[in-house]
């Protein structure tokens, strides 16, 4: 298995993190992909292979850590093919809410 579970919407409140300014803040750690729920249940096959997907947007992908549970709002496409390269992690920037 690839992530913990696959999930559909963000079921955590509003975190006020929306631009990548935003996420800068956040300092990017090491993720292991079986800690991950993700919040999108679709993979468009497109983006996933294009050399240029994370160009203009943030290297890293951005997690939310709520009631201890770690969701992958942004960054599915880069952990696909972490997971395809048997990478078992990804850098990810984790923003901790309660």
């Amino acid at each position: 298995m690839i992530f913990k579970a696959v999930g559909e919407g963000r079921p955590y409140p509003d975190h006020g993190h929306e631009s990548v300014k935003d996420w800068a803040e956040v300092a990017p750690r090491l993720v292991r992909l079986d800690e991950l729920v993700t919040t999108k249940r679709t993979l468009d096959l497109d983006h996933l292979l294009a050399e240029d997907s994370t160009f203009y947007g943030d290297l890293f992908a951005h997690v939310v850590q709520y009631k201890g549970v770690m969701y992958l709002e942004d960054g599915l496409h880069r952990a696909v093919r972490a997971a395809l390269q048997q990478r078992p992690v990804l850098h990810a920037r984790v923003l901790v809410i309660s």
